[in-house]
C-alpha cells in the first residue's frame, strides 16, 4: 500500500515530517510512502534517518509548498505544484492509496475537493476527529470543513460519521447525536431543527439531540454539527485542556508538600495526559472525498505524523469510502436534497 505524505505540510515541516515517515516505516513493514516536497530542503533530514536508499520510500520533488499563513486558494490558483495538491493528484491517479499531510487544513480540503472529487451522493466533506470522554472517545464532525451548512449535510455527515465509527470503535451500531441547545427536537436553531427531522427518518441508531455539558460522557459514538461550531468547540476544547494543566501546576507548586505530592502522583499525571493524547489518532479524518485523507495539527510530533499514516493504512483496508457511498445510496440522502426521501419510495 502507499501513501502519500506531504513533506513540506506543518509547523516544524520537513524535519518533524521525515521522522513521523522514517518511524512509519520501520513500524509497518508492508506501507510504502511517496514523501511529496522540496528535495533539497528534506534532503538533510532524510540522510539523517538512513531514508536515502530505503526501498519503501519513494522521494518526489515539489518546488512549491504552501505556507500556514498562506490563503487557502493559493493552493489550487497560485501554487498548482504545490506539495499538498501533488500528493492529491496522486491519489486521484491512483498513484497512491492515501494522503497524509500536517500542512495548511484549508489547502488541504481544497486540493482534495478539485483533485480526488466527491464520493458518489456526497455534497460536502467533513472533518471528523475522536475526542476523549469519561466513557470512552466520541467522534465529532464536522470540525473545520464548511462554514456554513444545509440540513442535508449535517444528515450525510451522520452517516459517514457513523461509518467512520464502526471503524474506529469496532461498534455495529454507533450511537449518534446531534449538538444543540436541549435535547427536545423542537430545540435548536432552523439548521438544527430541520437536521433532526431529516436523520431521525435515516436507517441509523441516532439517539437525537446531544448538549454541550454531556459530550465529554460520551453521550453518543458520533456527534454532529456544522463545521463553525466544530471548530469552535474543538480549539476551546484545548484551550481549556491547557488551561487546566496550567492551573493545576500552579496549584501544585505553591508549597512544598503540595510538590511532594505531584512528586508521587507522577504515574497518574502520566495516564491523565495520555487519555487526551491526540497524537494517537493522528489526525482528523477528510470524510466523503473520493479518496482517504488524513489531516494532521500544525504542530503535529513524529509520533502524530506516524500515527496520521497507519490510521490512513487503515481506513483503506477498511474500505471506508466504498461503505459510505453505498449508505449514502441506501439512505438517498443525495446531493441537493433538502429533506429525507420518503420511505414508500
Amino acid at each position: 500500500m502507499k501513501i502519500a505524505v506531504d513533506g513540506m505540510g506543518g509547523d516544524n515541516a520537513p524535519g518533524v515530517v521525515v521522522e513521523g515517515v522514517a518511524e512509519a516505516l520501520k513500524r509497518y513493514p508492508d506501507l510504502e510512502v511517496l514523501l511529496v516536497g522540496h528535495e533539497k530542503k528534506m534532503a538533510s533530514h532524510i540522510k539523517k534517518y538512513s531514508l536515502s536508499r530505503h526501498s519503501r520510500l519513494e522521494v518526489v520533488h515539489s518546488e512549491q509548498y504552501i505556507r500556514m499563513d498562506e490563503p487557502s486558494t493559493t493552493a489550487l490558483r497560485g501554487k498548482k505544484d504545490s506539495s499538498i495538491t501533488m500528493a492529491a493528484m496522486m491519489v486521484a491517479k491512483g498513484e497512491a492509496d492515501a494522503l497524509v499531510s500536517a500542512g495548511h487544513t484549508g489547502a488541504t480540503v481544497a486540493a482534495t475537493k478539485v483533485k480526488m472529487r466527491m464520493l458518489p451522493g456526497v455534497a460536502r466533506p467533513a472533518l471528523a476527529t475522536i475526542m476523549p470522554a469519561t466513557q470512552g472517545p466520541f467522534i465529532l464532525l464536522d470540525v473545520g470543513a464548511n462554514i456554513d451548512c444545509k440540513p442535508v449535510h449535517l444528515a450525510q455527515f451522520a452517516i459517514m460519521g457513523e461509518a467512520f465509527a464502526r471503524l474506529a470503535f469496532s461498534a455495529l451500531r454507533p450511537r449518534i447525536g446531534l449538538l444543540s441547545v436541549g435535547e427536545e427536537d423542537v430545540k435548536g436553531n432552523d439548521l438544527t431543527k430541520e437536521a433532526f427531522k431529516i436523520i431521525s427518518e435515516l436507517p441509523l441508531n441516532f439517539i437525537g439531540n446531544v448538549e454541550g455539558n454531556m459530550l465529554f460522557h460520551k453521550a453518543a459514538d458520533v456527534v454532529v454539527c456544522d463545521g463553525f461550531v466544530g471548530n469552535v468547540l474543538l480549539k476551546s476544547s484545548e484551550g481549556m485542556a491547557k488551561a487546566s494543566m496550567f492551573w493545576l501546576k500552579e496549584a501544585l507548586s505553591k508549597n512544598p508538600i503540595r510538590m511532594t505530592g505531584a512528586i508521587l502522583m507522577k504515574q497518574a499525571f502520566k495516564e491523565l495526559k495520555e487519555i487526551g493524547d491526540a497524537e494517537e489518532y493522528g489526525g482528523a479524518r477528510l470524510l466523503g472525498v473520493n479518496g482517504i485523507c488524513v489531516i494532521g495539527h500544525g504542530s503535529s510530533s513524529p509520533k502524530a505524523i506516524r500515527n496520521a499514516i497507519r490510521v490512513a493504512e487503515e481506513s483503506v483496508k477498511f474500505g471506508m469510502n466504498r461503505i459510505i457511498t453505498q449508505n449514502i445510496a441506501e439512505a438517498g440522502v443525495a446531493v441537493g436534497s433538502e429533506r429525507a426521501p420518503d420511505k414508500e419510495q
